[in-house]
């Protein structure tokens, strides 16, 4: 752990989210992009290292999430409102809309959003790195 908290010193900070899950977030210093990486690849990577050796020195599984520099926050609230808006559009339209791919994390929240409207339902479909969110009226 650092001893000094500088504006170029990262600060590192655990919490226990609902259902146990550790969120393990890396915030300031400098650079924290690359540790990011393009649409989160790195930070996605390191993640999946990170649970292998919390399962590595434990023998559990872990659900942990790793952030830096706020990105899987800010990307969950660019995809929650990507997810509401699209719901409002199929209901409007009654037309079926297929959005990017995502990962398993970004449809997620996507499908989340999607059901808080009442009129229109989400589903997955296609094959990784090519699998999507369909946002369908109900």
């Amino acid at each position: 752990m650092w001893e000094r908290h500088t504006p170029l010193t990262p600060v590192l900070s655990t919490v226990v989210a609902p259902r146990h899950r550790a969120i393990v977030s890396i915030d300031g210093g400098k650079d924290l992009a690359k540790l990011v990486g393009r649409r989160g690849e790195v930070l996605d990577a390191l993640q999946e290292l990170t649970r292998l050796a919390v399962q590595q020195a434990t023998g559990i599984r872990s659900r942990l999430m790793l952030d830096v520099a706020g990105w899987r926050a800010a990307r969950r609230s660019e995809l929650s409102a990507l997810g509401a808006e699209a719901g409002k559009r199929v209901l409007e339209s009654g037309e079926r809309e297929a959005l990017a791919p995502m990962t398993p994390f970004e449809r997620k929240i996507v499908h989340d959003a999607v059901a808080a409207i009442d009129g229109v339902v989400s589903e997955s479909e296609g094959v990784e790195p090519n699998r999507h969110v369909v946002v369908l009226p109900a």
